[in-house]
């Protein structure tokens, strides 16, 4: 039998019993009300919880449920009241307080955004170009707190007072540099109002629209501002507008409508600034309209949508760079096509399909092409130079992150790119393609943190079906392999979007504790090409769950943890997965945080009334066909809670999230209470004026994270480790 070394008996002396127990305080009881669900084709479920969804968020019930449940987390983490001050004050001590952005060039101004010490949020400002003005120069002026020549453009610390939420999440300034455009959000569901200022005054315009998207555009006349209307319901981005300056929004032109409720809708302005894009993208489909941003009456399509073609483009040197999945290119090539293109027929392969690699972004430059693009998991960059000759960008670690940073101006041989680690701060640099030069441009400032205390390995578990995950570890030196350790894993796993091993400053004040941190690259993401996205999506969702699981069991089995000593987290869609996982193999898990969880899958799904329920039937399917209600049926966790021990929870919630409502995490948490045969607490958390991304301020989030830190850390034993 394997002893433990004295590092794993220490480790284990310093376990504590967990000072929050189901037993701490009594949970709300909320009434139960008979509602039958029912499915086109017949099929019919009892909801006894269906009561609690109110779209307007006054029903004084639902509201005294949601505050009785906030107080009753507030009794049940009482006594870790002094562990969330010591991790805020762990978390915050890492942020330099009066830290700036890099500056980037554009159109003869340097622009960055910069954060005064104790403000919550950022001031957004620029300086114009001038002999020997760079982003080097810029950020050692503003860390001497010198100011002056700087023009403010939005000081949101300003702005926000007195607001419980604040967001800014686009702002756009007029081709002559004169009038700035930005969307503004106070209540965190993602409807934004425009409103415009007078760079040379100073003077906030009267002109304002509301109930839109965070996505401008200006026109080359410097007055027209093309901006994309929400459905005031559905929240659906469903429509194109103008606005001239100086007329009342009542008055906006419609420039174009989508009547797919499958379609989001975007704007932007092509590399070379000769064009104002419309893209339009399903799950399984796209579709460009351009026009020209001088006169830019008439849109026309760069190819007509078909389902399964995908298509992202840009103009530049003359001609249209398509990245597309065209003609069976799963993982994506590139091809180009003439400036008035308009089908598929007019392109020409630039960049061919590769099956071992997957093509997620391009940007465009007078004498190259970089593409950011995934292998064996990992992110590169490939430089391709006008004679056609390429070369790839260098990395040091086993698991990084890398990827195209601010490059505004195409007339440069210089490109900015980020790179990250579970163990490397954020670092900006500059590759000048020509000569080789690499500079650094910024390392994000951590106070008190030393690399070199910390390992960062990556791994590949076998799941069950014989598919290899990779898996991101990041532990404090020292760590001995011997199953004795505690295990934060995180995952997300779903639309195709990628976890990617990036440097998380909070993270570091579990490491200290003897925590291990995993980031599980699960199917439904895109790490390992496009093919990993379709193997968990749709009728192969379980895959993703399966994944979370094998991974788990994996570390434990490799001595990286002890089987009674993991945590699970995810949000949103990873929220979904911490449900179903929950339900699927609760045993394998102490403590569980949900963030946003969408928890309620089929319901949610057969309601196209609920926020983006139809853009979704690619990603979910459409319950509405009875194999995928049935499949759906089959793991949705809010339909699949049972009699049996949970793990410890924590579940957050934000009343006005647009994107996963605030009643389905609080019918989980319901039917959690009913069901569940275990002691281990169930904690729920409902922000009351925020959304989907809690809420605002760059400190006030961290309060939330020390108070899941310190409910995972005290269900782990590790709460009161050196």
């Amino acid at each position: 039998m394997k002893m433990p070394s004295l590092l794993a008996c220490a480790i284990l002396m310093t376990m504590t019993t967990p000072s929050v127990s189901a037993a701490t305080a009594t949970a709300p009881d909320v009434a139960r009300k008979p509602h039958t669900v029912t499915a086109p084709h017949g099929a019919s479920r009892q909801d006894e919880y269906y009561w609690l969804r109110d779209d307007t968020r006054s029903n004084p019930e639902m509201l005294a449920y949601l505050n009785a449940e906030n107080a009753h987390a507030d009794a049940l983490l009482a006594p870790l009241k002094p562990l969330q001050d010591k991790l805020y004050e762990e978390i915050v001590a890492r942020i330099k307080q009066d830290d700036s952005s890099v500056p980037f060039r554009h159109k003869g101004w340097w622009y960055y955004s910069r954060f005064v010490a104790g403000k919550d949020y950022p001031v957004h400002a620029r300086r114009p170009d001038a002999p020997g003005v760079d982003a080097l120069t810029i950020q050692a002026a503003n860390e001497r707190g010198d100011f002056a020549g700087e023009q403010v453009l939005l000081d949101m610390n300003v702005m926000a007072e007195g607001k419980g939420y604040f967001g800014i999440n686009d702002y756009e300034v007029s081709p002559d540099n004169r009038i700035l455009a930005w969307a503004e959000d106070d209540v965190g569901r993602r409807q934004y109002t425009v409103r415009f200022r007078d760079l040379e005054t100073g003077q906030v315009l009267p002109d304002e629209i509301r109930g839109v998207a965070a996505n401008l555009v200006w026109a080359d006349d410097n007055r027209t501002l093309f901006y994309v209307e929400n459905d005031p319901e559905t929240l659906l981005t469903k429509r194109v507008k103008k606005h001239v300056l100086g007329t009342p929004a009542s008055a906006d032109v419609l420039v174009y409508e989508e009547p797919d409720d499958t379609f989001y809708m975007g704007i932007g302005r092509s590399r070379d600034d000769k064009y104002i894009i419309i893209g339009l993208d399903a799950t399984v489909s796209s579709e460009i309209r351009y026009a020209p941003a001088d006169n830019p009456e008439t849109f026309t399509v760069l190819a007509p949508r078909q389902r399964e073609l995908e298509y992202d483009a840009d103009h530049h040197g003359g001609r249209w760079v398509i990245r597309t999945n065209a003609g069976g290119a799963t993982n994506f090539k590139l091809v180009t096509a003439p400036s008035n293109a308009t089908s598929t027929a007019q392109w020409t392969d630039l960049l061919p399909h590769d099956p071992e690699v997957f093509i997620e972004d391009v940007e465009l430059f007078d004498g190259f092409t970089a593409v950011s693009e995934r292998s064996a998991g990992l992110e590169r960059l490939r430089l391709i130079r006008a004679d056609g000759s390429q070369q790839y960008v260098a990395a040091d670690e086993p698991a990084y992150s890398m990827g195209l940073s601010a490059n505004p101006e195409p007339d440069t041989p210089w490109l900015r790119y980020s790179y990250t680690s579970l163990t490397t701060p954020a670092t900006t640099y500059e590759l000048n393609v020509l000569t080789g030069e690499r500079r650094q441009l910024k390392q994000q400032p951590v106070p008190g943190y030393d690399p070199s205390r910390y390992v960062t390995e990556r791994l590949w578990i076998e799941a069950r079906d014989g598919v290899k995950v990779p898996v991101s570890l990041v532990y404090r030196k020292g760590l001995v392999k011997d199953g004795t350790a505690a295990l934060y894993q995180y995952a997300y796993g779903s639309y195709g979007i990628s976890s990617d091993p990036g440097f998380n400053g909070p993270v570091v004040s579990l490491l200290d504790r003897g925590v291990v941190y995993a980031i599980a690259h699960i199917r439904g993401g895109q790490e390992m090409g496009r093919q990993w996205y379709e193997d968990g999506k749709l009728l192969r969702k379980q895959n993703t769950f399966n994944d979370f699981v094998d991974v788990t069991r994996g570390l434990v089995r490799l001595g990286y943890a002890a089987p009674g000593r993991v945590a699970a987290m995810g949000g949103s869609a990873g929220g979904l997965l911490m449900g179903a996982v929950a339900n699927q193999a609760p045993s394998d898990y102490r403590v569980m945080v949900a963030q946003v969880p969408f928890v309620d899958v089929v319901t949610t799904m057969l309601d196209p009334s609920i926020p983006l329920t139809t853009n979704e039937y690619d990603e979910w399917g459409n319950p509405e066909q009875k194999p995928f209600y049935d499949y759906m049926l089959g793991y949705s966790p809010y339909d699949n809670v049972k009699a049996q021990a949970y793990p410890a929870l924590f579940v957050g919630t934000g009343l006005w999230d647009s994107q996963v409502q605030y009643w389905e995490p609080a019918k989980w948490v319901a039917r959690l209470r009913d069901l569940n045969t275990g002691s281990a607490p169930i904690v729920f958390r409902t922000n009351m004026d925020a959304g989907h991304g809690g809420k605002s301020g760059r400190f006030r989030r961290y309060r939330e994270l020390a108070e899941y830190y310190a409910f995972v850390l005290d269900q782990l034993g590790v709460a009161n480790a050196p």
